[in-house]
This record gives C-alpha cells, sequence and structure tokens, in this order.
C-alpha cells in the first residue's frame, strides 16, 4: 500500500464514517494528506484530516479522529491506527499491505513512479541556449542537467515534452565572435569586448585551413565568412560537448529566423495595432508595467533597429502557434527581468500569463583543495562543461548539478565528487544499485526461488518497513519534482532510499540468501523482492537524472 493508496482508503474510510453517524462526507477533501511522522514511534503514516474537517461536519476532531481509527482497525491493511493530540491520526499498516508495494515495483518495473496527471499537456522546454560564441560554460552546463533532468521527469508524468534550443545566431555577440576570429588568424590583438582563448585560436586556424586564401579576400567578404563557418564550428562543438553528456533536444531554433521570416515584424505590428505598443522619444514601447512587469520595454530603438525583447515577444508567439500549452524557460542568474516581461508579452498577445514559466538557475563555483577554480584550459576566462567533465566524469558531473536547488549558488567540490565513498553523493546511489544487483546475481544461483512463493507478511523487521515505505514514496516524489519544476528532488530521494537500504542490507539477521544447506524460504524469497524493488527504483530514479545505474562497482 502506497501512501497514494492509503490516502484513498482513508478518504473512502471517513465517507463510510460520516454517512453512518449522519454527518455530510461532501466536507471532505478531494485528496487527504498522508505523511510519515518524523519519529518512527508515532507510526508508519500519520494524517491531520479529522482536524481538517471536523468543524465542517459538526463534529469534535478528537471524536471523528476516535471514529476514524475504529474502522481503520477493522480493515486488512491497517494493524493499529491511535489518535493523537487534538485529532492526528497515527497509523500502522500491516506487513503484507506494505509488502504489496513490492508487487507493484515488479509489475510496473521501469514504469513504476510514472503518472499520466499530465496526459495531454504540451510543453515546450528551452534550456542551455548558449550563444554560439564559445563552450558551454558552467551556468549553462548546470541547466544542461537540470533541464534535461526536469524534461525526463515531465515526460513521466505523461507530458509531450520538447526540449527546445534557443540559437542565438544574430545580433552584436555573433559580430564580435567573428572580428575576434579575423583578428586570432591575421595576429591582430582581440578587439574590445571581444573573445579570447584558445578555442578562437582553433576555430579560425581550421577555417584558414579549409579556405586557403580566405585572409586576401574583400574585409567584409571575409568577416562574413568567418562569421557564418565560426557559428558552425562552435555550434557543432556545442553540440557535441551536450550530446556527449547526455543532453540532447528535439528542436534547434534559429534567432535569425524570426527576423528573416518577418515573424518579428508580424509580431511588433500586433502589437501596434492592439495598443500595447506606444511611441516615445523616438522608439517604440511595450506597455509591460500595466500587466505586471516592473517597467514598460523598449522593442524599437530610435535608430530604428529592434531590442532584444523583439525577438523574444516573435519567438513567444512562435511557440504557442506551434501549438504548446505551456512554455517554459530556463534562463541565468542575470536574467530576473524576463519574468515580468515575458509574462507581460503573453498577456498582451491576449494569452493567460500562466502559460509562460521562467526558471532562474544561479552561479556554480568550481572548487579544489578549497580553492575556487577559475580559469579553462582552452577557454580561458570562464569553466566550461568540458572542464567539469574532465575533472570528476559524466555521472557525477550530472548528480552534482542537479541534487541542489537550481534557485541556489552552487559550489562544487571537486576532491568530494571523485571520492570512491560513501560521503560522494552519487557514488552513494550507484553502490546501493550495484549491491542489489550483486545479490540478485547470486539468488540467481538457486533455481528454488523460482518456485517458492514470497509472504511479505514476514518483512515484519523495522528495517523492511522503513525501506519499503521508501519505494512506496517514489510516485509522490516524482510527482512533486515534476510540479514544482524541482529535480533535485529526486536526487535527495535516492539518497534517503540508499540510506534506508544499508541498515537492512547490513542486518545480518535479515539474511537474503539461504546458508549452507537451508532451503530457500518464504522469507528469503520476500527479501529477494524487497532486494530487487529497491534495485529498480535506484534504476528508476537515476534514469530520471541521466545519470547510470551500474550492475558492478
Amino acid at each position: 500500500m502506497t501512501p497514494a493508496d492509503l490516502a484513498d482508503l482513508l478518504h473512502a474510510t471517513a465517507a463510510k464514517v460520516l454517512v453512518e453517524r449522519g454527518l455530510d462526507p461532501a466536507v471532505l477533501p478531494d485528496e487527504v494528506t498522508v505523511e510519515r511522522p518524523r519519529n518512527p514511534e508515532h507510526g508508519d503514516y500519520a494524517t491531520n484530516l479529522a482536524m481538517r474537517v471536523a468543524k465542517k461536519a459538526g463534529a469534535n476532531p478528537r471524536e471523528l479522529a476516535t471514529w476514524l481509527a475504529e474502522a481503520l482497525d477493522a480493515t486488512d491493511a491497517v494493524a493499529a491506527a491511535e489518535v493523537a493530540g487534538p485529532g492526528f491520526l497515527n497509523i500502522r499498516l500491516a506487513a503484507s499491505a506494505q509488502g504489496a508495494i513490492l508487487e507493484q515495483v515488479r509489475s510496473a518495473g521501469a514504469a513504476y513512479g510514472t503518472a499520466e496527471t499530465l496526459s495531454g499537456t504540451k510543453i515546450n522546454l528551452e534550456f542551455v541556449s548558449a550563444n554560439p560564441t564559445g563552450p558551454v560554460h558552467l551556468g549553462g552546463t548546470r541547466w544542461a542537467a537540470v533541464g534535461d533532468a526536469l524534461g525526463r521527469i515531465l515526460d513521466a508524468q505523461g507530458a509531450d515534452v520538447v526540449r527546445e534550443y534557443y540559437f542565438n545566431d544574430h545580433g552584436a555577440q555573433i559580430d564580435r565572435f567573428a572580428e575576434s576570429l579575423v583578428a586570432a588568424a591575421t595576429g591582430a590583438p582581440t578587439p574590445e569586448k571581444g573573445y579570447a582563448g584558445a578555442y578562437i585560436g582553433e576555430i579560425a586556424d581550421k577555417i584558414v585551413a579549409e579556405h586557403p586564401g580566405v585572409l586576401e579576400i574583400e574585409p567584409d567578404a571575409r568577416l562574413e565568412r568567418f562569421r557564418a563557418e565560426g557559428v558552425e564550428l562552435m555550434f557543432a562543438h556545442i553540440k557535441k560537448t551536450l550530446h556527449d553528456f547526455g543532453t540532447d533536444f528535439d528542436v534547434y531554433f534559429n534567432e535569425s529566423s524570426l527576423f528573416a521570416s518577418g515573424a518579428v515584424d508580424e509580431a511588433v505590428n500586433t502589437l501596434k495595432n492592439s495598443g500595447d505598443l506606444y511611441e516615445k522619444d523616438g522608439a517604440w514601447w511595450i506597455a509591460s508595467s500595466e500587466y505586471g512587469d516592473d517597467q514598460d520595454r523598449v522593442v524599437i530603438k530610435s535608430d530604428g533597429n529592434a531590442a532584444y525583447i523583439a525577438g523574444d515577444i516573435a519567438y513567444f508567439q512562435n511557440k504557442r502557434s506551434r501549438g504548446f500549452d505551456l512554455c517554459i524557460y530556463m534562463l541565468g542568474a542575470d536574467h530576473h527581468g524576463y519574468i515580468g516581461r515575458l509574462k507581460a508579452a503573453a498577456a498582451a498577445f491576449g494569452d493567460d500569463p500562466a502559460t509562460v514559466e521562467v526558471l532562474i538557475g544561479q552561479m556554480v563555483n568550481l572548487l579544489r583543495d578549497g580553492v575556487a577554480v577559475r580559469m579553462s584550459k582552452r577557454a580561458g576566462t570562464v569553466v566550461t562543461l568540458d572542464d567539469l567533465v574532465e575533472a570528476i566524469g559524466v555521472d557525477a558531473a550530472r548528480y552534482s548539478l542537479v541534487r541542489s536547488s537550481a534557485n541556489s549558488s552552487l559550489d562544487i567540490d571537486l576532491d568530494l565528487w571523485t571520492k570512491q565513498d560513501s560521503v560522494n553523493p552519487v557514488y552513494y546511489v550507484q553502490y546501493a544499485h550495484a549491491r542489489a544487483a550483486s545479490i540478485g546475481r547470486n539468488a540467481a544461483e538457486f533455481p528454488e526461488y523460482g518456485t517458492v512463493e514470497p509472504d511479505f507478511a514476514l518483512l515484519t523487521a523495522d528495517e523492511e518497513g522503513a525501506l519499503i515505505r521508501t519505494i512506496g514514496e517514489f510516485p509522490r516524489v516524482v510527482a512533486g519534482a515534476a510540479s514544482l519544476r524541482e529535480p533535485h528532488r529526486i536526487a535527495r530521494y535516492l539518497e534517503e532510499l540508499a540510506g534506508a537500504y544499508h541498515p537492512f542490507q547490513t542486518n545480518k539477521s535479515l539474511r537474503v540468501l539461504p546458508l549452507g544447506d537451508e532451503p530457500v524460504s518464504p522469507t528469503n524469497v520476500a527479501r529477494l523482492a524487497l532486494v530487487n524493488a529497491t534495485k529498480q527504483v535506484l534504476a528508476n530514479g537515476l534514469a530520471l537524472l541521466g545519470v547510470s545505474a551500474p550492475e558492478r562497482m
């Protein structure tokens, strides 16, 4: 019985009790809250249902809780229900009911933890979108891990998720990138606000090697050749780096296409016609403050050129025209202003601002020996995705970036994440999976495991119950991670599950395999089911984070 199953049982029991007492069951909430007490001595689960509805039903909270306890005690699934304080209800499940969770995991396999709550919802998830002017830096790397994990989690709730990369191939930064390449190729100094680092020289050398006469052609044509070739080479590197990191995209959307297709002009004219764009000081402004933004924003500058927000507005309109119900933008720490302006743009187009969600990620710092790592071998001024992976590997890199809320800044201790012991969180979780896999391999040597039926009612040890209840929490954790857009909840749960598995696995009195000539018993088979369920849920959770689940370590 999972927490969701228990919540359903509580709802049905409470409705029956209220009807029997001549009270209105309509006062019951659609969903009953069930929680695990901090103190295990208080029971397996607790609920405040009686306190929530007693007044509406015309009953005393403690009295209603007593009625519920009596009714629950009469069910096969509940071993004991006790009233505490002013009307809390502490519940202990029967071992057989807890054991049914293991059968659910076995039956569902890789689908355990999935749901259909977002079925029919089409989501555009845009993340990374690093400018093609250099390798992916640590901020983009964080979004590569978190965004990919969030996409997997939303998929697991039934959503139709399209992962999109907004390819910024338009604007002044691309001009400076091209100028930097030409400077590197000709031996000139790096332009002011240009790009430096070994990668600039490497790309410039490739362009010269592939086009031997490029340095002799007319300057404007030369600059355009370096721009086109340089962006293509840089973006090819970015895509390969992300792919090797386990992050791929369904759509690569070119910013320049919004201008070339006339989409920006169309969006601007739409807002002019609706009155949401007004002229002042020779520029055109969107009245975004009327829709919750902290100020109005310039869309067309006084020189007639489009401001950056013009492309953002057209891009949002394009996404909605493609049928997305929800547009999630994952942006860097310096993009807080985009929350208001994008929601305002949605409202100006007549859309619900809730169709826009903006997630802001904070900075990432690397530490070695307690000292910040500030320089990249190739990028020069920033640390990149490639640097992080080279230092600690893909699995540790992804896990370390996903493990904490993206809303908070993150320090990654390179020494910790390379340790091969339990202080390294990803090693701790993966090792628990490998240990469970090892037991499964050993059990395969006993053919009796396929003929003896498990008796889950025999799993009465505290370690067994705690582990089963932790396994039962997984679907609720995945649902919460999806609704709150917080993949770190999966990582923290996996560490809790590994922590619950450790005392079970190390307790020598809780043997999974028989000793000597002992026959395989129903208890052995039930414990093997518990081990296999733990392994399955660890694998499912790691898969949602894009981290491998090794069979051996």
